[in-house]
């Protein structure tokens, strides 16, 4: 299973320098685990860049996987994880969502280095 960060569905349907990366998660359907709250992070970000048809278009594409909601458990262990490795709230339900469904996380953000089942390639700026 893979859960690909925010920022990394961003980098790919922008076809940014690290969309290559994030490509195999995001193109196998199957195996695709995307925590509620990256639709919000995404949606809300092509919004404000294009406007929000373009984000719901995008946010389309994302539903393919396997969407996960916020619960009570997913957000107890999401808080655990923010204290334990110093996460702020999104990148805690994201990374709480990937261990969740035994998931590897695919991310280029900094504060995932180093964790425990995660792909991390650095960002380009």
């Amino acid at each position: 299973m893979n859960v690909v960060v925010s920022s990394g569905w961003l980098e790919f349907f922008s076809d940014s320098d690290n969309a290559d990366f994030f490509a195999p998660a995001i193109e196998d359907i199957d195996q695709l685990v995307v925590p509620s709250i990256s639709l919000y992070e995404v949606f809300k970000r092509i919004h404000q860049q294009s406007g929000e048809d373009q984000a719901l278009q995008v946010v389309a594409q994302t539903q393919q996987g396997k969407v996960i909601d916020l619960t009570s458990a997913l957000a107890l262990r999401a808080a655990h994880l923010s204290v334990q490795a110093k996460l702020p709230l999104e990148d805690s339900i994201i990374l709480a969502t990937a261990h969740a469904h035994q998931a590897i996380l695919w991310t280029q953000d900094a504060e995932f280095q180093g964790l425990e089942d995660v792909g991390y390639i650095e960002k380009i700026s």
